[in-house]
């Protein structure tokens, strides 16, 4: 596990939402339609371009080349898609541009064509930027708590098992978790907190689903229902696109122009979030102590993607803390808010460096295992904090 290294200037313990707002250039809030979109369109000719090479792969007489050639295309792809999906998720908050409509065309359509519920899982998204780090509340990674392990030991015991797994299961375990744990999420709100649904008055009660895809589920309430049906409405579009593709080309390259690359895509994004959310220092907070700058605070900024986290991934690796304190600045002004809002932060912002992605990601996940609690030396009460219990060596 990497060190974090923290900014040299002492901060107040006390800093505010808006004494940081404050600290950013103003300029850093505007968004600009035509540079979102140029930055859009860059990646859909990156998209087209590799497509179009490799429907020249079956023209390569040596089989282990035209192996060679789809691996390359569908990484290569994955890195596209990633930043694609990374401008959808900016339309849904409003950062792509200054215009409401057409920062919802634009994320419905990339987000649709990449099977993401657009409408739905912006409902959801807001919730997690809303109550990121509260124990309760928080819809993404939450995890379980020592109180709540104790309550079922076989639980615990499980879960102290895996602690001790061996690299080859943990690696295995991890497999899973990257390939399937972003679809496992959106059909049963997986890792969510226990109060994270809405409130019942305003939600649909009359459903026990809590899925992205169904107009009647719990995470929605029934004035959401015609976003939910816009979001599965472009979903069928996809499904009748590559099944039209398939007709075309062919199920097996289609399978590996577009399933193998939708993998990667969600690879990454589940990583990323993970990241980004879970680390050693990183504590959860009770809802008693909880407060949203405290939540939005609580994130890691990983300088360790280089050329593809920089270019392809419009930087959401490297700049994320201030994404979740102010998600309306457009990502091509996330480092210089970072830089104007450092100093404030002081020992509060994370930055993870030199440190390998893949390697932050496995050692993370063996490592951090549960919350606890942190308890006051002198009364022995809590403090609200829910620190990481970490893997016994």
């Amino acid at each position: 596990m990497s060190s974090v290294n923290v900014s040299e200037d002492a901060s107040p313990a006390n800093i505010n939402l808006k004494q940081l707002k404050e600290a950013i250039p103003a300029e850093c809030f505007q968004s600009s339609a035509t540079t979102s979109l140029l930055y859009l369109a860059r990646d859909i000719i990156y998209a087209a371009a590799l497509v179009y090479t490799a429907l020249q792969i079956d023209s390569i007489p040596s089989p282990w080349l035209q192996a060679v050639a789809w691996l390359a295309y569908t990484f290569a792809q994955g890195c596209v898609g990633t930043g694609l999906w990374i401008l959808a998720h900016e339309c849904g908050h409003g950062a792509f541009s200054p215009y409401k409509g057409l920062n919802d065309f634009v994320g419905w359509v990339v987000h649709s064509f990449l099977l993401v519920p657009y409408f739905s899982w912006q409902i959801t998204h807001a919730r997690h930027h809303r109550y990121t780090g509260n124990i309760a509340r928080d819809v993404v990674f939450v995890p379980p708590t020592e109180t709540e392990l104790k309550e079922g030991n076989h639980r615990l015991s499980k879960l102290l098992e895996h602690a001790e797994d061996t690299p080859l299961v943990t690696l295995a375990r991890l497999v899973q978790f990257q390939l399937i744990g972003w679809q496992v999420y959106l059909v049963s709100n997986a890792t969510a907190g226990k109060k994270s649904l809405p409130d019942t008055d305003n939600a649909t009660t009359s459903s026990t689903t809590a899925n992205h895809f169904t107009l009647t589920s719990r995470l929605f309430s029934p004035s959401q229902r015609w976003s939910v049906l816009l979001t599965d409405i472009g979903l069928l579009l996809t499904f009748g696109f590559l099944y039209f593709v398939s007709t075309r080309v062919g199920v097996k390259t289609t399978l590996l122009l577009y399933l193998v690359p939708y993998l990667w895509v969600h690879h990454w994004l589940v990583a990323i979030t993970y990241l980004h959310h879970t680390h050693p220092d990183i504590p959860y907070h009770t809802e008693e102590t909880w407060t949203f700058t405290k939540g939005a605070m609580g994130t890691v900024d990983r300088s360790c993607m280089g050329f593809i986290g920089r270019h392809f991934f419009h930087e959401i690796v490297d700049y994320h803390a201030v994404h979740h304190l102010f998600p309306k600045i457009p990502f091509y002004h996330a480092e210089r808010a970072t830089h104007a809002i450092t100093p404030l932060m002081g020992d509060r912002y994370m930055e993870a460096k030199n440190e390998s992605f893949l390697g932050s990601l496995y050692s993370t996940f063996k490592s951090c295992n549960y919350v606890a609690e942190r308890r006051d030396e002198k009364n022995q009460a809590g403090t609200g904090q829910l620190f990481w219990v970490l893997k016994r060596e």
